[in-house]
């Protein structure tokens, strides 16, 4: 098990390893610090210089399904203009591009209202920089631009007072906190893209502490990969997204010589 600091690796090899995996392969990445550099603000987000490209290029390939599942929602990420031939799914797998739209029960409608305004009461305490971000079936709070002390006051008190409603479920990430009155996970979404293609094997990239539920799906037969340092159960860590965009342009290269 890898824990911080831990030793980062090359992305020429790491792409090598990749290369040898059975066929057809599914590439699954998180988009936010893997595919993107992380942003005080998610709406000033930009992808790495290249990955786009090299993104819609692997694509191409008939052995290869490549996809982008984030917690972000679908509007959200339509700011990075990921190429048509990739799946892309948000809010954890509860929307996927290209689909119909999620449509919540009335229950689900109400619990929402309610997560939302537990959610405001939230925004309110940790003062300014901090901000509410509304999805189809959750909603979240970010505080990485309020001023730590409040901020972290304000998640802290959000969880407490969180544990008094139910029915939903609860996502904790690096300076947020997600209420989801519809559950979804990484996990689930990656095993029906997985069921869906046939993949022989997966190779997922992820960086937060919703993408370990997605590594804790992986076999022996597949790569897990955790960006930058801190506790995680992948098997492989890059240091940074320019390591995730070296690995991809490796890729690029591999696959044109098949």
């Amino acid at each position: 098990m890898n824990t911080a600091r831990a030793r980062f690796d090359d992305p020429v090899e790491l792409a090598r390893s990749i290369g040898e995996l059975a066929r057809p392969l599914i590439l699954v990445l998180d988009c936010d610090g893997v595919l993107a550099p992380l942003t005080d603000h998610a709406h000033n987000s930009t992808l790495t210089p290249g990955v786009g490209t090299d993104l819609a290029l692997l694509a191409t390939n008939d052995d290869l399904t490549v996809a982008v599942l984030s917690g972000r929602s679908l509007a959200g990420l339509r700011q990075f203009d990921f190429d048509d031939q990739l799946e892309v799914w948000g809010s954890y797998g509860a929307e996927r591009r290209g689909h119909a739209s999620v449509d919540l029960t009335h229950v689900e409608a109400s619990r929402l209202r309610s997560l939302d305004a537990l959610l405001s009461k939230a925004v309110a305490r940790a003062g300014d920089g901090a901000w509410i971000e509304r999805k189809p079936t959750s909603v979240v709070v970010h505080v990485r631009e309020a001023d730590p002390r409040r901020g972290r006051a304000a998640l802290d008190w959000a969880m407490q007072q969180q544990r008094e409603l139910s029915g939903h479920t609860c996502h904790v990430g690096s300076n947020v906190l997600e209420l989801m009155t519809r559950s979804a996970d990484k996990g689930t979404a990656l095993d029906a893209l997985r069921t869906e293609v046939k993949a022989a094997a997966c190779v997922y990239i992820g960086d937060d502490a919703p993408d370990e539920e997605a590594f804790a799906r992986l076999n022996g037969n597949d790569l897990s990969v955790k960006v930058g340092d801190g506790h995680t159960i992948a098997s492989r860590r890059l240091a940074d997204p320019h390591a995730v965009r070296s690995v991809l342009g490796e890729l690029v290269t591999g696959w044109s010589q098949h």
